[in-house]
């Protein structure tokens, strides 16, 4: 069973960029197909990114298409998400998520979850 450990997160000014990091443990980490969700105070928790098992087939919500980059080391048992372009309704905290499925956008699919790490964009 894999634990994940999300990190990265921090203040950052609209424009800006920040790198989320995803650390697994416990489990084979090329087993899964792996994805980031984001909740804000008082909403749903929402697809961002998913990646494949070895990383070669990626999918990104309408809102941080062409900004958010997702990508993973399998040698290094993490995944990243790459957040240039910020703005302020990114502001959210940020999961990782794994599954022994296939990756998709619903967060139901999703059997294994880090604690979460924050990511406040602001000027």
């Amino acid at each position: 069973q894999v634990q994940l450990a999300a990190s990265g997160g921090g203040l950052v000014q609209p424009a800006g960029s920040l790198r989320l990091s995803c650390a697994a443990s416990g489990g084979t980490f090329s087993w899964y197909d792996m994805g980031w969700f984001f909740q804000g105070p008082g909403q749903e928790r929402e697809f961002v990114a998913a990646i494949s098992l070895r990383g070669g087939t990626t999918h990104y919500s309408d809102s941080v298409k062409g900004r958010f980059t997702i990508a993973r080391d399998n040698a290094k048992n993490t995944m990243y998400l790459q957040m240039n372009s910020l703005k302020p309704e990114d502001t959210a905290v940020y999961y990782c998520a794994a599954t022994q499925g296939l990756a998709t956008t619903n967060r139901d699919d999703y059997s294994y979850w880090g604690q979460g790490t924050q990511v406040t964009v602001s000027s």
